[in-house]
Formats: C-alpha cells, structure tokens, sequence
C-alpha cells in the first residue's frame, strides 16, 4: 500500500525510550541537547516582532513564486552587511532549509542518483534524500588538530551519478567552516566535473572568531545553491522562513533559477504576513545573536573550566555554531554513556553516533542551554569519568 521510499524504521532507540519514560515519571531533567532558541531563556522584542506581522499588506494575495520582492530585497541586505552582493532576482524563499534542500535535489537529481555530504552532520539528511529518492554518499570530515575535509576520500566517492556535494558552513555539530583553501579545491572538482555546490549556511553568523567567515553565496567559480532562514540567524524558527540564493556561471545559474521558479509556483508555501515581516525580522537578528554568542561564550568557558582538571573527558575544537563535541572514554558505547547520564544524573546528550561520528568515545552537547543549567550538567557529565 505504501511507497518503499517511506518504508522506514520507525521504532524508538532505547535512548529515545527512556527519555519519555523519564519525562513521563516528572522526574527533573537537565537538557545538554537544547536546540529551539525560544526555549531557552533568551529575550525578545515581541511588540516588534508581533506588529511587524500585522501588515496591512498580508491582507492582499500577490503570489510571486520566488517570494516577495522586498522581502527577497531584505535578503540581499542581509548579505549586503556582509560584503556579498547577490541580486534580489537569485534569491528564492522557502517555508524552510529542509523546503530548500528538497528544491535543489528535484532540480538536480533523477531517481537514484547521488549527493555527497559530509560526516559527522545532522542526520536530516538521510529523510530528506529518502522522500526525495537521492541516495546519500558520505564524505568524512577528518580530525586533526581541528576538522578539515578529507579530499582524497571525497574525491574517491565520485561517480557519473554524482549530483551536487553538500557542504555546511559551519558544520553541526563539528563547528568546523569551509577554509578558503578548501573552498578553492572545492571549486576546482566540482568546476571540473560540472556538479554543483549546495551550501548550508544557516549557522553562518555565530562564529567564535572575530573575523567574519566568507559566505558562499556569491561564489561565481561554480553553479552554488546557498540557504539559510531565519529559525538560526534570527532565533525565529516558528515563522518558517528561509532562503536559496543561487550563484555560479550565468548560463548555469540562469537555468537553475528557471526551473526552481517552476517548483516555487507549484507550491507557492510562502505565506504573506511572515514575507511581510522579513525585513523587520532581519533588523532584529543582531539583539537575538548577541545574547546567543554571549551564551555560547560564557558556557564554553565553563566547559573548559570543568575539563581543565579531567584527564578523561576533552572537547574538540570548535569554530562556530552552538555545540561541542566531547571526547570521553570508549570503554562502552556511545548510547550506553547517555543511558547512564539519562538514568543516573538526570541529564540528556546525545551520543555520536546520532551525527553519524564513526566511532565511539563522543558525545554532543548543546552550548545555547540556560548556563546555570550547562554549568550542573556538565559537572554531572564529567563525573562519571
């Protein structure tokens, strides 16, 4: 009766399970895995961003199956202030980056065929390909002294049914960004073989480093596909809104914006008042990040403080977003470790393995968690080590 893409394994990890045991029983619960920023004590400015919905204008249907003009206009302003040009008319919105990916992949890929992404990632990945009937082909991201590319594995897992190789600038939850060396090499093999880069940047903006990463979103060397929304850079995951901006050689980008345009006004998911608000929202992201960054860097300092005295338990480097990733012994598994943190000191990460990290001896932990509650967290965590 059903479509085999949709035949998955739908049964809960015993992770998963004692979670909802624990939450069932009211039993207190520190959360290391927080991710919905609404959640997690950070303030808004809700009268603006309440009237900002109330536009007079969303009373008005003016379907436009890019979205918008000026809230495609908000977006180039939002690269603007970086120091990118992109043209309102290569930008296309989306209800989502999940909405995005599924343009892109529809655009580029036949049934079957293959897109590259890296490992460790986020595992929506795997959903996203499934409903789309793309076979994923993972890429490892290698740990020295910092994440990098592996180009001689990624260039080993290319084949004629290669559609696009997907970076995400920065990576969750590695933190790691695209380095301008690897940015060029990246260029050049997917110059060469004519496949496309599909660039997630929805992380983009909290960076640990003073300087301004580089967005990908007016690459020119190759055709690109670049998104982001404002569930991260705004904290407003709730409005659904987000972005593709396509870059690249201009015969390239041309068709791929011609045909994006057909499957934009096939759905036409925008909604008016939330297009209307864009802009508005934008001005507000700068409060929102400031409170995030500041979080992230107090809690960090915290981790490090709490580690400095363990042998046992380390993290890894991290350049931007909101995790880290904790290397603790591999004396067991991954799940096994949050089971005990579950079950024993009332605390929930994630194990590796959730991120597709290849071996044992890693857990992930959120650093956007109220920093009373990291702080006794990670104490918990660390002492069971």
């Amino acid at each position: 009766m059903f479509a085999d893409r949709t035949n998955w394994n739908l049964a809960p990890n015993r992770l998963s399970e004692a979670l909802a045991r624990h939450r069932a029983a009211g039993k207190p619960l520190i959360d290391l895995t927080a991710s919905n920023p609404t959640e997690c004590g950070f303030t808004y400015d809700r009268t603006k961003i309440l009237n900002a919905l109330a536009s007079p204008q969303s009373l008005s249907y003016d379907p436009e199956p890019k979205g918008l003009l000026a809230a495609r206009q908000a977006v180039v302003g939002y690269y603007a202030e970086r120091g990118d040009r992109v043209a309102a008319s290569d930008v296309l919105l989306t209800t989502s980056t999940s909405e995005a990916y599924s343009f892109v992949f529809r655009t580029l890929c036949n049934p079957s065929d293959e897109v590259l992404v890296p490992t460790p990632s986020y595992p929506l990945f795997d959903l996203l390909a499934d409903i789309q009937d793309v076979r994923l082909i993972r890429y490892p991201l290698i740990y020295d002294h910092g994440w990098q590319i592996n180009f001689f594995a990624l260039e080993a897992l290319l084949t004629t049914s290669t559609r696009a190789i997907v970076v995400v600038h920065p990576n969750n939850p590695t933190g790691h960004f695209t380095k301008h060396d690897e940015r060029l090499r990246l260029n050049q093999i997917c110059a060469d073989r004519q496949i496309p880069v599909i660039a997630d940047e929805v992380f983009l903006d909290f960076s640990l480093s003073a300087k301004p990463p580089i967005s990908w979103a007016a690459n020119a060397e190759t055709l690109t596909f670049t998104m982001s929304g404002l569930s991260k850079i705004c904290g407003l995951p709730q409005m659904k809104a987000a972005w593709l901006a396509v870059s690249g050689p201009k015969d390239q980008k041309t068709q791929a914006l011609d045909r994006l345009e057909v499957i934009a006004d096939t759905y036409l998911s925008m909604n008016a008042p939330v297009q209307h608000a864009i802009s508005k929202f934008l001005e507000l992201r700068h409060e929102f990040q400031q409170q995030l960054m500041s979080r992230v860097r107090v809690n960090l300092a915290e981790l490090n403080r709490q580690l400095a005295t363990r042998k046992a338990c380390s993290r890894l480097e991290i350049e931007g977003g909101w995790y880290a990733v904790l290397r603790v012994p591999a004396t067991r598994t991954d799940e096994e470790v949050a089971l005990e943190l579950l079950e024993k000191k009332d605390i929930y990460v994630h194990p590796g393995h959730f991120y597709d990290v290849p071996t044992d001896g890693y857990l992930i932990v959120s650093l956007i968690a109220p920093e009373q509650e990291f702080a006794e967290g990670i104490k918990r965590l660390v002492s069971i080590f």
